[in-house]
C-alpha cells in the first residue's frame, strides 16, 4: 500500500471495529472517530460524526465499516456532497473513484478479508476522478 499525504476518516460500528483496527495499522494519516470498542454501536452516530467532520476539517475522504456497508453508506449519502459508495472488491472500489467520485469508501467487513481490505483500499486511494461525463452524471443527482 502506497503511504498516503491526506488524512482520511475511519469510523465504524461494533462490527465493522476489528478491520478498522486493522486498517490503522497500515500506513496512512487515519483520523479514528470510533466505535473504539467492540461492544454494541449503532452506525448512524459513526457516519453521521464521519460526515460532519469531513466537512468541518475540510478531509477529502473517509473509510466508513460495518457489516454489510449498506447501513454506513445510506446514512452517509444523506448529506450534501458526500458519493458514498459500498466496495468489497478492488476493483469496485477504483471504478468508485473514478467514475462516481466516490468520497466516502463504505467496506462490508462482515465479506471482506485483511488482504482484500488492503487491496481496496489502496486502489481506491491511488485511483483518480475522471471528471467530463462522469461528472455531468453527478451533477445531475442534485438537480432532483
Amino acid at each position: 500500500m502506497k503511504l498516503q499525504a491526506k488524512k482520511i476518516i475511519l469510523g465504524s460500528d461494533h462490527r465493522g471495529f476489528e478491520l478498522k483496527e486493522y486498517i490503522k495499522s497500515l500506513p496512512g494519516l487515519w483520523l479514528d472517530i470510533g466505535a473504539f470498542t467492540a461492544e454494541r454501536s449503532d452506525y448512524p452516530l459513526f457516519a453521521h460524526q464521519a460526515i460532519q467532520q469531513m466537512h468541518q476539517d475540510k478531509i477529502e475522504g473517509a473509510i466508513l465499516l460495518c457489516g454489510s456497508g449498506n447501513g454506513m453508506a445510506i446514512a452517509a449519502n444523506r448529506f450534501k456532497g458526500v458519493f458514498a459508495c459500498v466496495a468489497w472488491k478492488a476493483m469496485i472500489a477504483q471504478k468508485a473513484k473514478e467514475d462516481d467520485n466516490c468520497n466516502v469508501l463504505v467496506i462490508p467487513a462482515d465479506y471482506v478479508t485483511q488482504q482484500e481490505t488492503k487491496e481496496i483500499i489502496s486502489c481506491w486511494l491511488n485511483a483518480e476522478f475522471k471528471g467530463g461525463r462522469y461528472a455531468e452524471r453527478l451533477a445531475l443527482i442534485d438537480t432532483f
